[in-house]
This record gives structure tokens, sequence and C-alpha cells, in this order.
């Protein structure tokens, strides 16, 4: 698709990220200019956002007391010791043998305890993060769905396109990029309230590329995007890769 009728067309599918690279590109370049189709993202944005939280399904909370005490009633196999060339097992003595069993044993269940505490974290790490993402969609389609929402798109130096919704009515904004390309360990993408040229810390922007910025609008005049060290910055250390008025 080349023509701007064609690429009007493809709001939805862009929302959905079922275009291929060389259509998101073109879109994202037409989308940078094109307000109507900016709205039109939103909107489709919004729709798939409460589709997707509607379809979440959160473990029951009995799952992990189950599984924390099958740990300690599950059998685990026996550990497959391979015969030396050579040697006779039936000479071993019954201490020795006895011995043997138990070391065997007591690694089997350090093993499996490591495991099970590994696996429990990252559970739990994963949990964590899916409420996380599941806050922020509910929190991005109330910005998105506000009477009075106002959005505003452009391109981000290096790649890609962020786009930034807010309301002032409710005072908050929020912002969504696509393509963002990715960073070295140890960097990641911060956004900023200007407030009159002042950069105000709004927060960090997550795996997803989508986050309800942290307070409130004020007098911001703008959502700006900078690449800082991780853990964020304090005052931007460079130039924005994006900024995009609040009007």
């Amino acid at each position: 698709m080349n023509t701007t009728a064609d690429l009007h067309t493809l709001t939805g599918a862009y929302a959905a990220h079922a275009l291929d690279d060389t259509e998101r590109a073109a879109f994202e370049h037409h989308l940078a200019h094109c307000s109507p189709c900016a709205q039109e993202v939103a909107e489709f944005a919004a729709t798939l956002a409460r589709l997707g939280t509607a379809e979440t399904t959160t473990p029951p909370p009995r799952l992990k007391a189950q599984v924390m005490a099958a740990l300690s009633t599950t059998r685990q196999d026996a550990p497959r010791v391979t015969p030396v060339p050579g040697h006779r097992p039936g000479r071993r003595s019954p201490g020795r043998r006895q011995a043997l069993a138990l070391a065997a044993c007591l690694a089997v269940a350090v093993g499996a305890g490591a495991v099970a505490v590994q696996q429990h974290r990252e559970t739990e790490r994963a949990r964590t993060e899916a409420a996380a993402a599941q806050q922020q969609q509910a929190a991005l389609t109330v910005l998105l769905t506000a009477p009075d929402a106002r959005l505003a798109a452009g391109p981000v130096t290096g790649g890609g396109t962020g786009t930034t919704v807010w309301s002032p009515a409710l005072g908050r904004a929020g912002f969504w990029a696509s393509g963002l390309p990715a960073l070295p360990d140890g960097r990641v993408y911060q956004l900023w309230f200007d407030d009159a040229g002042t950069m105000r810390p709004a927060g960090l922007l997550p795996s997803d590329g989508a986050l309800v910025l942290a307070g409130p609008v004020d007098a911001a005049s703008g959502v700006g995007v900078t690449e800082e060290p991780a853990g964020g910055s304090p005052h931007p250390t460079g130039s924005p890769l994006l900024l995009l008025p609040l009007t």
C-alpha cells in the first residue's frame, strides 16, 4: 500500500500489531502527520485493551498452596548410577552403602528445593508483572475513553513512533510507543513532563511500550522521551528523542 487512502485503512491492523515491517514503517510515517488516524488507532487500542482485560484469568490463591504442599510429599526419581568397570558392588560394606544413599537423598532434596524456590520466584515475578500490566491497561483505557481525551503522535529519533493521550479533566496523561529500537543492557527509555522547559520525571517505559505517566499533568506543555541509565535519572542526560506538545 502506497497511497494515503490505502494507509487510512490500516488503523485497525496497526493497533492489533498485524502489519509486516514494510507496512508498519509506512503507516507510522503517515501516523505522525494524520490526527484522524491517530485518534482511530487510540480507539482501536482501547477496545483491544478492554477485550484483553476481559479474557484475563487470575490463578486461584489455593494453587500456590497446593504446589508448595506437594513439594514435601512428591517422590523424586532415584539417581541413575553408572557401573564402574572392574568394580564389584557386592564387596561394599553396609555402612558405606547407607552413607552413599543418604548423601544421594540429600543431594536430590537440596536440588529439588532449589528448583522449587527458583520456580516460585519466577512465578511470583511473572504474576506481579502481569498485574502491573493489567493496571496500566485499565488506566490507559480510562484516558482513551475520556470525553475530553486528546492525542498527539510523532516519530522517535532513532526509529519508531510515540503517541500520547491526555485528559485535562482527569489531569493525567498516557504514552505508548511502537517500533522503538532495543536498547543496550543498562539503558532505558524514560518519560518526562515538559514544564515550560524544565523536564519533570514521569516514569520508565516498560517492555510493552505503554505507560500512564506518573504524576499530574498540571501546567505541562509537553511529554518527552529520553534514553537514560538503568533506573532512570532525576534530570535528562541527553536531548529528547521525542517531544510531543500537550495542546
